[in-house]
C-alpha cells in the first residue's frame, strides 16, 4: 500500500482518538510489534519492537537495535491523534418542540462554522459496570452512519450570515439528531440509543466520552488530482508517517520510538498529552528493563533528538497578506520545516541543521516557514515535549488549508516526502 493509501485508510478509521489508537495497533501488529502492558514488568529483547497503549487514545511504540553499547541513542517522532471537534456533554437530550439535539461542547478550536449542514455521526468510548466498582468495562463504538446534523439558519433569518456573524457553541452548535415521537424518551434517546448501539442495558453505562465527527469521505480534486480534501488531515497525516517510518526503517543501533499523543488541540496537559511525565516515564522504562543504569538513560535523553510532527499553514491563495513576506509554503512543495522566535515550534539553528541536512541528502522536497511577525501562530507539542524530555528538537510537518476546519486540504505528494523524511530519520 503507498503512502497515500495508508494515510486515506488511517482517516477512514480513526473517527474518535480511541479509534486512531486501534487502528495504529493494527499497523504495528501487522509489521511485528508485540504489545507491552504499561503496568506489567517487561523482558525486552534486542532485536525486537513493542508497543504500548497509554490510556486508550496514547501510543508509544519502539524498536530495540541488535547492538546497544554503553548508552543506546534515542530517536524518536511524535504526533497528536486528536483533531478540533464537537464533543457530546452528560445528560445530552434536549428538546425543541418535536426535535432532538444533543448538548455538546466545542473541543479545541475548530472552525465552526464548517460543521454547518453535513453528515456527521458520533464514536468513542463507553464505560460500563464491571466486576468491581474500581474495574469498570470499556467499550469502543462507532456508530459508523450519518446521524446527525447541524443546520444553518437560512438567509432570509439572518441577513448579515455573509458578513461574519458571531457564533454561539452552546446555541447555534447543537446538533440534530431526530424527531421526538411516542416511541422515544425526550429524557433519554441518546442513551437509549448508545445502549442499544453497544449491546448492553442503559442502567450499564456509567459514562462516555463520545465524539462528534465529520462523516464524509476524503475525495482528490484539482486538475490533475494534485489535492485532496479530507476531515483530520490535522494530525493524521503525521500520524501515518510517523508509523511508517517506525514501521519501516530498520534498527540496528540504539533506540527508535514514536510518541502518538492525544490533547494536543486542548493543550496537552493530560496523563496522555505530550505535557505529562508518561513519555519519559515509558523511555526509563525501556532502558531499565534493557539492564541500563538512570544516567545511561539521562545520557540517552541529553544526546536524543526528537522530530515532531504537525501540519503548517499553507500560503492562501486568497489571502496571501496572511502569511510571512518571505518563508511562505505552497501545497506540493513538500515538507515545511517550522521555525519561530518564541520556540513555539520547537527549533534551533543545529536541530534544523540536522533534518535540513537529511533532505538534501536524501533529495526530499522541503521549504522553511515562519508566520508573520505581527500574527501569532499556533504552537505544537514539539516545545512541551523537547522541554520536559531536554532533548533538541525540530518542528515539520505537511502544509495544509482550512486548518481546523471539518475538511481540510492538502497536496497529495507532500505525504510522500513527510513519509520519506521520518523513514531517513530513523535511518540516519
Amino acid at each position: 500500500m503507498n503512502d497515500f493509501k495508508q494515510l486515506e485508510s488511517l482517516i477512514a478509521a480513526s473517527v474518535s482518538p480511541y479509534h486512531c489508537i486501534k487502528a495504529a495497533a493494527d499497523q504495528l501488529d501487522s509489521s511485528g510489534f508485540k504489545e507491552l502492558s504499561l503496568t506489567a514488568s517487561w523482558n525486552l529483547k534486542r532485536g525486537s519492537s513493542y508497543y504500548i497503549k497509554a490510556f486508550d487514545s496514547t501510543l508509544l511504540a519502539f524498536n530495540v537495535g541488535e547492538e546497544l553499547g554503553d548508552s543506546p541513542a534515542l530517536r524518536l517522532a511524535a504526533s497528536h491523534t486528536d483533531w478540533p471537534c464537537l464533543k457530546v456533554k452528560p445528560s445530552p437530550e434536549v428538546t425543541s418542540l418535536e426535535y432532538g439535539k444533543l448538548n455538546v461542547e466545542v473541543y479545541g478550536g475548530p472552525l465552526l462554522g464548517t460543521w454547518y449542514d453535513r453528515p456527521l455521526s458520533l464514536a468513542g468510548k463507553v464505560s460500563i459496570t464491571g466486576d468491581t466498582p474500581m474495574e469498570p468495562k470499556t467499550i469502543f463504538v462507532d456508530f459508523a452512519r450519518p446521524l446527525l446534523t447541524v443546520p444553518n439558519l437560512a438567509i432570509h433569518m439572518n441577513r448579515k450570515a455573509n458578513e461574519g456573524v458571531p457564533i454561539n457553541a452552546q446555541v447555534d452548535m447543537l446538533p440534530l439528531i431526530t424527531r421526538i415521537t411516542e416511541d422515544l424518551s425526550k429524557e433519554n434517546f441518546f442513551v437509549d440509543a448508545l445502549a442499544k448501539e453497544i449491546g448492553v442495558d442503559k442502567d450499564e453505562i456509567l459514562d462516555y466520552e463520545i465524539y462528534v465527527y465529520n462523516w464524509e469521505s476524503g475525495t482528490k480534486l484539482g486538475l490533475n488530482n494534485e489535492f485532496y480534501s479530507a476531515p483530520r488531515l490535522d494530525n493524521l497525516t503525521s500520524v501515518q508517517a510517523c508509523l511508517s517510518g517506525i514501521r519501516t526503517a530498520p534498527c540496528k543501533k540504539g533506540i527508535h520510538a514514536v510518541a502518538l499523543y492525544d490533547n494536543e488541540e486542548i493543550g496537552s496537559h493530560t496523563k496522555q498529552g505530550a505535557a505529562s511525565s508518561l513519555t519519559e516515564h515509558i523511555l526509563e522504562k525501556i532502558y531499565v528493563s534493557l539492564g541500563f543504569q538512570r544516567q545511561d538513560f539521562l545520557n540517552a535523553l541529553f544526546g536524543g533528538f526528537l522530530l515532531s510532527m504537525d501540519v503548517a499553514h499553507a500560503i492562501h491563495p486568497n489571502h496571501i497578506e496572511k502569511c510571512d513576506i518571505k518563508n511562505q509554503i505552497v501545497m506540493g512543495d513538500g515538507v515545511a520545516i517550522k521555525l519561530a522566535a518564541s520556540q513555539a515550534y520547537a527549533t534551533d539553528a543545529t536541530s534544523t541543521g540536522v533534518i535540513e541536512g537529511i533532505c538534501r541528502k536524501k533529495q526530499i522536497p522541503y521549504k522553511k516557514f515562519s508566520n508573520r511577525s505581527d500574527m501569532r501562530g499556533g504552537s505544537t507539542l514539539g516545545s512541551i515535549s523537547s522541554a520536559l524530555l531536554t532533548m533538541p528538537a525540530v518542528d515539520v510537518g505537511v502544509p495544509i488549508l482550512a486548518m481546523h476546519s471539518a475538511r481540510e486540504l492538502m497536496g497529495i505528494n507532500d505525504q510522500s516526502a513527510l513519509v520519506k523524511l521520518a523513514q531517513e530519520f530513523f535511518r540516519a
